[in-house]
């Protein structure tokens, strides 16, 4: 049972340092590297955290944990409370509509999806994680954050998918400033060559941002002239969400 303990202890603490090191474990626990090690690599091989890509002295959340997690969310209230007004959007634009949640500030996690009837349609998995800084999603929540937490995510350059994408920090810092000021973000080509979003955040009691509901969309169904009725809509509906969330 303490080796149970222990090994939950140490996942939790990889999602809250990650990537993280074994030394700098062992120094958090206080317990012998080649203990911590071998919990690490017991985990690895069950899927719950892997090593870094661009570092692989160092440890991560590995893709089980995004699994388990959208599927815990199904039978949560926020799951419940925007499932109706998913469906309805849906309706309304026909076109994919997609959930997704902040993994801390590493990414963004599908945990829904309402399908649109277009052969041609945007397709994500729910459990597909995506970056904050190249997602409408990711945008939509980043603008909710505070300045300190934005700081801290904004340093440095970002990755980039494509010619769109940003990946410039005091960029990202101005296109965050105008998603609060419209209400919804927009991603045309930044992450997937040839899909585009439009997102709004949903927050909880205190404006604190839950998670963002999308339209999504092929490039080749995009109009421009549209973005204004989309956003409304996004908006609209990520502000029924909030509210059926906090009743």
């Amino acid at each position: 049972m303490k080796s149970v303990i222990r090994s939950l202890r140490i996942l939790e603490a990889v999602s809250q340092h990650q990537p993280v090191t074994v030394g700098e474990l062992t120094k958090l626990f206080g317990l012998p590297k080649s203990t911590v090690q071998r919990t690490l690599v017991t985990l690895n091989e069950a899927g719950w955290l892997r090593a870094n890509r661009r570092d692989t002295t160092r440890w991560e959340i590995g893709a089980r944990v995004l699994a388990v997690r959208p599927a815990a969310l199904q039978g949560s209230s926020l799951f419940a409370a925007a499932r109706e007004p998913m469906i309805r959007l849906r309706d309304t634009v026909n076109e994919t509509i997609h959930l997704s949640v902040p993994d801390a500030l590493h990414s963004m996690v599908v945990v829904d999806r309402v399908d649109c009837d277009h052969p041609v349609r945007t397709f994500h998995t729910i459990g597909d994680t995506s970056p904050l800084h190249a997602t409408a999603t990711g945008h939509a929540i980043l603008a909710q954050l505070p300045h300190p937490d934005v700081d801290e995510f904004a340093t440095g350059t970002f990755e980039g998918y494509g010619e769109d994408t940003i990946t410039d920090a005091e960029e990202l810092r101005t296109e965050l400033q105008r998603v609060r000021e419209r209400g919804y973000a927009v991603n045309h080509n930044q992450y997937i060559q040839g899909i585009c979003a439009i997102a709004a955040p949903v927050l909880d009691g205190d404006g604190v941002p839950l998670a963002a509901v999308a339209v999504s969309l092929p490039d080749s169904r995009f109009e421009p002239g549209r973005l204004a009725e989309l956003g409304r809509l996004v908006t609209e509906t990520a502000a029924e969400i909030t509210a059926r969330h906090l009743r």
